[in-house]
């Protein structure tokens, strides 16, 4: 024993232990990602034996020497391959975000991950660490409003076009665009599936079916990335059907409480390590309380969203037929067509975000959403609460009419996101809001 470990038993505290190393797997058997998340990337041992992370409010860490502090910077800036061998200042990592990073990619079974200050900072990020003047993007529509005016009209004053082809499109469409985009450099795929807000499902095996047969599979070929914020991580993977990055709204069911903004982004490390140095640059790392408020709520995710996902099958059933209803966009409603074979190949199930079409127009829908007793007339999604929105009116109203019209984001169109209240309660609500029609 040392004469530390001697002093600090002598005075009453407690000695530094090492640090233990991770499990995640018990007897050959790999832990599911719900197990892990109550531990994973973290040791207690590490913080004073705390049981939960604590919130590390630091601006800068300190180095042992001026050897590490050297080294931990030619990491940072990429002179030495391998990014930061431990913590630098906070507009780079944190404990909180190391940790929540390192749980996110249990999800999807990715190499690495990212977290951002919000979902459109982790798109943004994600767009300009890879496109450059001429350049070329080739996306899915409809995707959320902000990210087509991200592409468009910022990335658009800087000469980068783009091509997009319909979220449900057929391999000899996606080919058609594909092979007129390939005259030029093409930087991304970029896909939203199911696309905000109609719920219309890409195939992200034909894309990159695709992408493979117009570019090769080498590292020149423009990479696929997709947000899966709708059905993630527990109802769709698409790491595992072609995609090589996931982009999350983290505010949505990662949050699942409505009281943070975040984003992520999980993937191939070779391919996340250039947004990593963009990241770096620009700070659009999260902060160590959302951080930490995320943790929590990993611990909850699949329970809240088989929860949501229940519901949200019942209130869809009772919708379905009702006379003032013209038809109700959930996915699990899908069956002998295209939509329902790439929802049969690709997803777990159909999640508790929908589009409910209306019978009428804007009028109507506006009185069904002033109707509502129990749902929230609020945006975003994946709550615990449930909410209801106008898309064409609010989060696409900067869409230009005849691209809504041609997407189906039409004025009898409301969105819907079932929480995880009661089901009967919601279905009461929804009938006398209806009758407000």
């Amino acid at each position: 024993m040392s004469a530390t470990e001697t002093e600090a038993e002598l005075s009453g505290a407690t000695p530094r232990r090492k640090p233990k190393p991770p499990i995640d797997t018990i007897n050959g058997r790999k832990l599911k990602p719900s197990t892990l998340m109550m531990g994973h990337g973290y040791d207690p041992m590490l913080s004073e034996g705390s049981l939960k992370p604590p919130i590390f409010l630091t601006s800068t860490f300190v180095f042992e020497n001026a050897a590490a502090g050297k080294r931990h910077f030619e990491g940072v800036t990429g002179k030495r391959p391998g990014g930061a061998e431990g913590l630098v200042y906070s507009r780079f990592n944190g404990p909180n975000q190391e940790i929540l990073e390192d749980r996110l990619s249990v999800w999807e079974d990715a190499e690495e991950a990212l977290t951002f200050s919000s979902g459109m900072s982790a798109i943004a990020t994600l767009f300009l660490s890879m496109v450059r003047p001429g350049d070329t993007i080739v996306h899915s529509g409809p995707l959320y409003a902000a990210t087509e005016t991200l592409i468009a009209r910022v990335l658009g004053r800087f000469g980068v076009h783009f091509l997009d082809f319909p979220a449900g499109a057929t391999r000899a469409e996606i080919d058609a665009v594909l092979s007129k985009a390939a005259t030029g450099r093409v930087a991304l795929i970029y896909l939203e599936s199911p696309a905000n807000p109609t719920n219309a499902l890409v195939d992200v095996e034909a894309v990159k079916a695709s992408r493979d047969a117009i570019f090769g599979t080498g590292p020149d070929a423009p990479p696929i990335a997709i947000d899966n914020t709708f059905l993630g991580p527990l109802w769709h993977q698409p790491l595992k059907h072609g995609a090589d990055l996931v982009v999350y709204s983290l505010t949505k069911y990662a949050g699942g409480h409505s009281d943070l903004v975040a984003g992520g982004v999980l993937g191939r490390k070779a391919l996340i390590d250039p947004i990593r140095m963009m990241r770096n640059t620009i700070g659009t790392i999260t902060d160590p309380n959302t951080a930490w408020m995320l943790l929590r709520s990993l611990e909850t995710l699949e329970l809240r969203m088989t929860r949501a996902g229940e519901n949200a099958a019942r209130v869809c059933a009772f919708l379905r037929d009702h006379p003032k209803v013209d038809h109700v966009g959930y996915l699990g409603f899908l069956e002998g067509d295209r939509q329902a074979d790439i929802y049969k190949r690709h997803c777990t199930g159909a999640g508790s975000t929908f589009s409910l079409f209306l019978k009428g127009g804007e009028a109507e829908a506006f009185r069904f959403l002033d109707a509502l007793k129990i749902a929230k007339l609020a945006v975003s999604l994946g709550g615990t609460e449930t909410l209801a929105s106008h898309p064409a009116g609010m989060t696409h109203l900067s869409v230009p009419e005849e691209r809504k019209q041609a997407l189906g984001i039409t004025d009898n169109l409301v969105r819907i996101s079932i929480g995880v209240e009661d089901p009967d309660d919601l279905i009461a609500d929804f009938d006398q809001a209806l009758a407000a029609i």
